[in-house]
């Protein structure tokens, strides 16, 4: 990026973050979210952090942001009053989803509720057939007449998905242009832009779920852009997409979809960027903030990716039971385990926590703000991880008292424990739950958890984070420097990015070569148009991707292509077949293959770091003091010298058991682990070292 000076706002379920980077000075804040408006946390969080910095308003040269609004509204049912607009006799295609049973032997199994009611699902006259060709001519009365039945029932957005408009988008097009011009104030999805690929579940689903919180991310941006501009800020406001991309207001508008999930891919960012700084090319990231935790694989410096995401599972860990969205996304697994998660004893005398959190209204108990059902954040206090009067920097004093009445109310009362004991079985469950999710995650996706180094972010994870990797089986853990606003600081080395996709299928074998490059014009043109509004001048990278698949088969896996020249049959086959054997072990001879969807990444272009040297040992200094904290490994107390990141040097070593201070969180350093300040300012922490 050009700019100078750049502001990096996320805002999460408790807390929301602010990061400026003026001429590379960091500086950073956390306030808590205001959830019924969730601009004026940002706008004063922006206020603050200027003034701290000694900044006006008209010197940011750029502001990015990502939100789990767009998530919130999905999961919580709060988006706009949505109609679906469909061809005539699959009104029910949105119910019937994938007809299976996701979780077969449940006899009371639920399902997700659709976004749309039956009610509101309109049909219309017309047909394509799979080719696009017009089997039936669209009826154009048919669909003035929907104008009255949507006034009536009070609909706010509209989403139209035709059979087979992602060959052919001209009904839904034509059918956008009469609804707008009869509903002149009406958000209008159409599937054809939102998610051009087949699978009409899938497709339906996404476009749906865009149109449903449009009109809410088109009111919030609009706030958000109003209340910088009153601030003197007259800069650009970029938003960071679920790809780890970032986009304009202009695009997220239109397809407020691809938000989703877009604040923990800033954190996926960044860890990438941690990764390739210390050379390390197998990683896990661990983002654990206020409401939940969120768990990323990283191989080859490069985050797991994927095009089909999940809102609101209905069985946390179960495929098929969430809202299906077809959108680039960084693959991560994210469950309800934060620190405002909420513990308590169920009916087997078992501690539970979460998913369930107090976020930031009322939030944990020792907040102080009506708060008093015990959560994480309030076992870590009793447990000595947190102290009371240095949180947030000795901005914020929690109440240690409350957070001790409230895990004996919670749990140590009812199993007969002492706040420790009660405390550090919260602080097990948590860690376990998170454990147990991120090995799924790995199994699920054919890689394992040990071996790789833990980067760790997020106001609650340093906390948390040797811990779970003692559970997975990790020996190397990061900390980097500002880890308690980690996503909002990957916002910052994030690239103006688009991704377009088209489904056409073509067998390999005799394929028009030319009809696919004319396709990748095409789309090259659609993602320049988005990437240069945000990037003008700049150097774009572009990455093809095909996907293939056995002439049969029901899926497809991604092959990577050539940027430049024609496509060449037997080179493609050549590539698929290495893909394919890489997966699964082997190829399958004799049979015809086919591309079913093609994919045009383009991006402002971005280089990784280089590894840094790691700096000769050198003394952490005198501790600025100690602090009793419990072990929950072990479940022993002991006093742990108190560190200021800030005043450590390059090379410093320090043993366990160790507290770490910075203003967004703290970083625990077990007995057993050693830590040092690297060069670049991450803290690497290691088993079994010695100091």
């Amino acid at each position: 990026m050009a700019s100078s000076t750049r502001l990096a706002v996320d805002i999460g379920g408790t807390f929301t973050d602010v990061v400026l980077d003026h001429h590379g000075t960091i500086v950073s804040t956390k306030v808590l979210t205001t959830h019924e408006a969730p601009e004026r946390a940002v706008i004063e969080g922006t206020a603050a952090i200027l003034a701290q910095a000694g900044v006006a308003a008209a010197e940011l040269g750029l502001v990015i942001h990502g939100t789990t609004l767009a998530t919130n509204a999905l999961i919580e049912r709060k988006g706009a009053r949505t109609a679906l607009v469909t061809t005539q006799g699959f009104r029910d295609s949105l119910e019937i989803a994938y007809e299976h049973r996701f979780e077969q032997y449940d006899l009371y199994m639920e399902r997700p509720i659709p976004l749309v009611e039956r009610d509101l699902r309109f049909e219309v006259p017309e047909r394509l057939a799979a080719d696009g060709s017009v089997l039936l001519e669209l009826d154009e009365a048919a669909v003035l007449a929907l104008v009255p039945a949507l006034r009536a029932h009070r609909v706010e957005a509209i989403a139209i998905c035709f059979l087979h408009a992602y060959v052919n988008p001209a009904h839904e097009e034509r059918v956008r242009d009469i609804l707008a011009a009869a509903l002149p104030d009406m958000g209008i999805s159409i599937s054809a832009e939102v998610c051009r690929e087949i699978r009409e579940y899938e497709r339906t689903s996404t476009t749906v779920a865009n149109a449903y919180v449009l009109p809410l991310m088109a009111s919030y941006l609009a706030r958000m852009q109003d209340g910088l501009a009153a601030l003197g800020a007259a800069c650009p406001l970029l938003l960071m997409m679920s790809s780890g991309g970032i986009t304009t207001v202009e695009t997220a508008r239109r397809f407020p979809v691809r938000l989703v999930e877009s604040g923990p891919a800033g954190g996926a960012i960044l860890a990438r960027h941690v990764a390739a700084r210390n050379g390390v090319d197998r990683a896990i990231a661990f983002d654990m903030g206020g409401t939940t935790a969120k768990l990323t694989l990283i191989d080859d410096y490069t985050p797991q990716q994927s095009r089909h995401f999940e809102i609101a599972r209905a069985y946390r860990f179960v495929r098929g039971s969430g809202i299906p969205v077809r959108i680039p996304v960084i693959d991560m697994v994210e469950i309800g385990a934060g620190g405002g998660s909420i513990a308590r004893v169920d009916q087997l005398r078992r501690i539970a926590v979460g998913p369930d959190s107090a976020g930031s209204e009322p939030g944990p108990a020792c907040y102080g703000r009506g708060g008093t059902q015990a959560t994480v954040t309030d076992a870590d206090v009793v447990l000595g991880r947190i102290n009371p009067a240095r949180f947030a920097g000795g901005k914020v004093t929690l109440d240690g008292a409350a957070s001790h009445k409230a895990v004996m109310t919670s749990v140590g009362e009812t199993l007969g424990m002492e706040a420790a004991e009660a405390a550090r079985g919260v602080a097990e469950i948590v860690d376990e739950t998170m454990a147990s999710a991120a090995r799924v995650h790995a199994v699920e996706n054919g890689k394992e958890t040990a071996g790789r180094t833990l980067i760790a972010f997020g106001g609650a994870a340093p906390l948390h984070a040797v811990r779970l990797a003692q559970k997975l089986g990790i020996k190397r853990v990061l900390i980097p420097a500002d880890a308690g606003v980690g996503s909002a600081m990957g916002f910052l080395d994030a690239p103006i990015a688009y991704e377009v996709a088209r489904t056409k299928l073509v067998r390999i074998e005799g394929m028009d070569t030319e009809a696919i490059d004319a396709l990748f014009t095409e789309m090259r043109a659609e993602a320049a148009e988005v990437v240069k509004l945000g990037a003008p001048g700049a150097v774009l990278e572009e990455i093809r991707t095909g996907f293939m698949r056995y002439r049969g088969q029901g899926h497809e896996v991604a092959v990577a292509l050539p940027v430049s020249g024609t496509i060449d049959p037997a080179a493609l086959r050549a590539a698929f077949d290495e893909t394919y054997a890489r997966l699964y072990g082997r190829v399958i001879p004799g049979l015809e293959v086919e591309a079913l969807t093609w994919i045009l990444s383009l991006s402002e272009a971005h280089a990784l770091p280089s590894k840094g040297l790691m700096p000769a040992d050198v003394s952490a200094g005198t501790p600025s003091g100690t602090q009793l904290v419990v072990d929950p490994a072990t479940g022993i107390a002991a006093q742990a010298a108190i560190y200021q990141r800030s005043d450590l040097p390059p090379g410093a070593r320090l043993a366990g058991p160790a507290v770490v201070l910075e203003d967004g969180t703290s970083t625990i350093v077990p007995p057993g682990f050693t830590a040092k300040l690297a060069a670049a300012g991450e803290l690497l922490i290691e088993e079994g070292a010695v100091a």
